[in-house]
């Protein structure tokens, strides 16, 4: 039997077709885990906001955060060794990569410019060797920034107020007996 160059595509359009179309694009085994952990914590959250630019995965109003959960390939994640171009069609793959990178970072950007903190959690962040750690680290950064919103209308609220609970602590006459006796 002779061997197909590279090149050549095995699949017929229509079984390509099929295949392609099962590829989840949301509520994915990494998405799920995700959301499994943040619900765990006790944080709620809303699924895929159609409002928001991007679509965010994972949405906490609370937090005034967004995640992306996103895939090394479909994402194209440098670095990582699960994200390599296919070896057919590559000039296909590179362009859309890449303008899926254009598209995340537009939608990074305008969330940002709408007063969301961002966090992407790549897939290879929730390998099993990895993934305690990522998600310890999602929580600690969900709650510092909680705590850091918190604090900003803390500190100005207790600013206003400790003069007026000094001044109201603290009466011109003295506490228990007078001098005069």
């Amino acid at each position: 039997m002779a061997q197909l160059p590279k090149s050549i595509d095995v699949l017929t359009p229509e079984q390509r077709h099929r295949c392609m179309s099962h590829i989840r694009s949301s509520n994915t085994r990494p998405e799920r885990m995700v959301r499994r952990f943040l619900f765990a914590c006790g944080m709620r959250f809303r699924k895929n906001v159609k409002a928001l630019p991007g679509t965010p995965d994972i949405v906490l109003r609370k937090y005034r955060t967004v995640i992306f959960v996103n895939g090394c390939f479909w994402h194209g994640h440098e670095a990582c060794k699960y994200y390599h171009l296919p070896k057919s069609n590559t000039a296909f793959w590179r362009d859309k990569i890449s303008r899926n990178r254009q598209r995340d970072a537009r939608n990074v950007a305008q969330l940002q410019h709408l007063g969301w903190h961002v966090i992407v959690i790549w897939e290879c962040e929730l390998k099993p060797a990895v993934r305690v750690g990522t998600l310890d680290a999602l929580y600690l950064k969900l709650n510092r920034d909680f705590l850091q919103q918190y604090e900003v209308v803390s500190a100005y609220n207790h600013a206003e107020t400790t003069s007026c609970l000094l001044q109201a602590a603290e009466p011109a006459a003295g506490y228990g007996r007078s001098k005069e006796d």
